[in-house]
C-alpha cells in the first residue's frame, strides 16, 4: 500500500472509534472516500444496528457536499458487507456508486461475507487491495469481539482490575473507594462503553451496591449488565437493576422460583447456567452470552470470579490501573490456589502502558495470544 493509503486507513480507524457504545452488536467499522491527490470527498462510521453503515455514511457524506465518487477510491477498515442483513450489502453500494478502487484493513469474518464483499467489488472492476501487519491488527483489535465471537463462539474477556502498587484492590474490610484517581476511574468508563456487557459476581453485588453503567463518559448505549450468582441472591433493590441500561441477566447454577419471580418482575433476565461443581458453568455462560449478540465482555468482579475465569482460561486480556500507593494487608486481585511451580502460573504479555493522571494503565493480552 501507498503511504496515502495507510493514512487514509489510519484515519478511517479514528472514525470507527467514534462508533464505540452505539453498534452492537455489529462491528465497528470507519470510511473515508477519496482521490489518489489527497482530496478527501466523505466520511462515515457506523450506525446503531439497523441503520446505515460506514461506506454508506460516506457516500451520503461526499453528496451532501456536492461531491461525485465516480473512480474515487474507499478506504474501509472491515470489508464491506455482501448480504442483506437490515441493510442492502455495502459493496453493491460502492459499485453502484462508481467506486473504482477500495483498500481494505481487514476480512470480515462473518460466513455471510468472508471475501464475498471483496469478490463482489473485482467481479464488478474494482480494484481490491488488503492491509496487512500493523494496520490488519488494528483493524481487528478494533473489533475484537465481533472476530472472538464469529471465530470462537465466545465473547473476548477483558478483566479490569484496579489495584494498588502491592496488588491489593480494596482493604481487609472490603473498602475500596478509591484506591485510583479520577483520571483512571473515567477511562475505566470508556472501556465499559466499548464493551457489550459488563459482568460482576454476587459476592461484588453484595458487598459495593454496583451500578455497572456508563457515566464519567458519553454513550448511546449501555452495556448489558450480567451477574454470575448461583444461588439466585440478587437483592430486588439493588442498583444495577435500575436504569439507565440495556438489561440485566442473573445468571445461577441452581433454581429458586420465588427469587426468580421476584427478579424477573424487577426487570432481570433469569437463566440457570450450573456447572458440575455447582457453580455458574462459566464456558456455557460465555457461549450464552455469544448468542446473544455479546461482542466483548468487560469483567469488573472481586478475587473470587476473578480467579475462576483465570483458571478456566477464558480471560483474554487484563486492564490493569495501578496506583502509586502501598496498601499492606487487604483484598488481592484474584484468589488464585498456591502453584506448584511458577510455570504454571496464568501468563500474560504487555502490550500497552500509559499514565492517567497518577496512576499508570496496563493492558497485557493472555499468553496464548500472538496478537489481534
Amino acid at each position: 500500500m501507498s503511504p496515502l493509503d495507510r493514512t487514509r486507513l489510519h484515519e478511517a480507524l479514528a472514525l470507527a472509534e467514534t462508533s464505540f457504545g452505539l453498534t452492537e452488536p455489529n462491528p465497528r467499522v470507519g470510511c473515508l472516500i477519496g482521490h489518489a491527490d489527497g482530496r478527501v470527498l466523505g466520511r462515515g462510521a457506523t450506525q446503531q444496528a439497523g441503520g446505515p453503515h460506514a461506506e454508506v455514511m460516506a457516500l451520503r457524506d461526499a453528496a451532501s457536499q456536492g461531491h461525485g465518487v465516480q473512480g474515487a477510491t474507499a478506504w474501509v477498515t472491515l470489508e464491506p458487507c455482501a448480504h442483506h442483513g437490515r441493510t442492502p450489502p455495502c459493496c453493491d453500494a460502492l459499485v453502484e456508486a462508481g467506486i473504482a478502487r477500495a483498500v481494505v484493513g481487514v476480512g470480515d469474518p462473518n460466513p455471510k461475507v468472508a471475501g464475498a464483499g471483496i469478490a463482489r467489488l473485482r467481479a464488478a472492476g474494482a480494484e481490491v487491495e488488503v492491509a496487512e501487519g500493523d494496520i490488519a491488527a488494528a483493524a481487528r483489535e478494533i473489533n475484537a469481539g465481533f472476530f472472538s465471537r464469529i471465530e470462537r463462539g465466545r465473547p473476548w474477556v477483558r478483566l479490569k482490575i484496579a489495584a494498588s502498587l502491592d496488588g491489593r484492590t480494596a482493604l481487609d474490610d472490603g473498602r475500596s473507594q478509591w484506591i485510583t484517581g479520577e483520571a483512571a476511574r473515567a477511562d475505566g468508563h470508556a472501556w465499559r462503553r466499548r464493551a457489550s456487557a459488563v459482568l460482576t459476581g454476587i459476592g461484588t453485588v453484595l458487598a459495593d451496591d454496583p451500578r455497572l453503567d456508563v457515566r464519567a463518559v458519553p454513550t448511546v448505549l449501555q452495556p448489558l449488565r450480567v451477574v454470575v450468582d448461583s444461588k439466585l441472591r440478587t437483592p430486588t433493590a439493588a442498583r444495577l437493576l435500575a436504569p439507565p441500561g440495556r438489561g440485566v441477566f442473573i445468571v445461577g447454577a441452581a433454581d429458586d422460583a420465588g427469587r426468580r419471580a421476584a427478579l424477573q418482575a424487577r426487570g432481570a433476565e433469569v437463566w440457570l447456567q450450573p456447572g458440575a461443581d455447582g457453580q455458574v458453568d462459566l464456558p456455557g455462560l460465555l457461549a450464552a452470552l455469544a448468542a446473544r449478540g455479546v461482542n466483548e465482555l468487560h469483567v469488573e468482579a472481586g478475587p473470587q470470579l476473578n480467579a475462576a475465569l483465570l483458571r478456566a482460561g477464558l480471560v483474554d486480556e487484563l486492564l490493569v490501573y495501578l496506583a502509586p500507593k502501598l496498601i499492606g494487608p487487604g483484598r488481592g486481585m484474584a484468589a488464585l490456589p498456591p502453584l506448584a511451580a511458577l510455570a504454571d502460573a496464568p501468563a500474560f504479555r504487555f502490550i500497552e502502558t500509559a499514565s492517567l493522571g497518577a496512576d499508570l494503565r496496563l493492558r497485557a493480552l493472555a499468553a496464548p495470544h500472538t496478537g489481534f
